[in-house]
């Protein structure tokens, strides 16, 4: 079997004995579309620098390329392509000026670098606005710029760090678009992070779910829906909802595991289309107000609270706390 992509055991990541990522085991192969699907803080962007040579292990050990993180720190960073949530272009030079120097950074020649800047360009469909400065730029065409820098100098593994943050929904998919021709195209083994649930379902061949710095799940997006197996009906009822009401509801046919947060009741139906009219009869005869029906099939969404007990939004501001934590522990280590 070829060696993988990337490969990492253990991986984990401390600081003043906070641990940011704790344990991590990865393998990721050759030409993989591969996410890392979490909120905020969950140690995503922790992974991500560690295994591209920016932060250097509390334990474990990792490979990317076939070359050690901690040993080979050089070769690993000649073989990666990354491209960060922050911009990184320089806003006073064009699109091609930007991948002009990118190219220069990597030794690349004249010749080359000028037929590399026409590829990615195209690649891309920022052909046409390669003399325009980067300050005229949309937000869109910016990430797909550094998507197309990213690329310049032919990277075996690309890593790209929340790359449709803070796009409109229409933009995030044209995005979805040119990360998919990459990967197809030019064959280069894609990482990303990402809290966009339908990001990591419509990209990734296999999503590893990321919480409080663990790995909690990992497989393709079909496969990690299949353990949630039957649709997702929820029901926001009245605060005043008993137990005994909730066990009547959780008695019909069909209803396989119920689960309730304050005044909403999600349950998992087989066949719910036909289960929905028994259930609301069920809940009537118990007494409880229902304000509204919805039904869903399962998304990750539904995996992520499977597997941590919360929504992955309700996750953000724990995420954020861990975040404030983590930064204030790298001051205090720096000083």
């Amino acid at each position: 079997m070829d060696a993988p992509a990337i490969a990492a055991t253990g991986l984990t990541m401390r600081f003043n004995g906070f641990a940011a990522v704790d344990g991590v085991d990865l393998r990721i192969e050759k030409g993989e579309l591969f996410g890392l699907l979490g909120p905020n803080g969950a140690g995503k962007s922790t992974i991500i620098k560690m295994l591209t040579t920016m932060l250097r292990p509390s334990a474990g050990s990792a490979a990317v390329w076939g070359y050690d993180i901690k040993k080979e720190r050089d070769a690993v960073r000649s073989s990666i392509g990354v491209v960060f949530q922050d911009p990184s272009v320089d806003s006073q030079l064009s699109g091609r000026e930007n991948l002009d120097f990118h190219g220069r950074m990597y030794g690349m020649d004249r010749k080359t670098r000028e037929a590399r800047v026409a590829e990615v360009l195209e690649l891309v469909d920022l052909t046409e606005k390669a003399d325009v400065l980067m300050e005229d730029y949309s937000g869109g065409m910016q990430r797909r710029l550094e998507i197309a820098r990213g690329l310049m100098h032919h990277p075996n593994v690309l890593f790209l760090d929340e790359p449709t943050l803070g796009l409109d929904a229409q933009t995030r998919r044209y995005i979805w678009r040119y990360i998919e021709r990459m990967n197809e195209d030019e064959g280069v083994t894609v990482v990303l992070t990402t809290h966009y649930m339908e990001e990591a379902d419509h990209l990734c061949k296999r999503v590893a779910i990321i919480d409080q710095g663990r790995i909690v799940a990992l497989d393709t997006p079909e496969s990690l829906k299949d353990l949630i197996g039957a649709d997702i009906v929820t029901l926001e009822v009245d605060d005043s909802v008993t137990d005994d009401q909730v066990r009547a509801v959780s008695d019909v046919d069909g209803v396989e595991a119920a689960d309730r947060t304050g005044s909403i009741l999600r349950l998992s139906v087989d066949r719910s289309e036909a289960r929905i009219p028994e259930i609301i009869l069920s809940a009537s005869r118990a007494g409880l107000l229902i304000r509204s029906v919805s039904m869903h099939e399962p998304t990750l969404e539904d995996v992520f609270l499977k597997f941590t007990g919360k929504k992955i939004r309700e996750s953000e501001s724990a995420g954020a706390g861990r975040m404030a934590a983590v930064q204030s522990r790298m001051r205090t280590r720096r000083h």
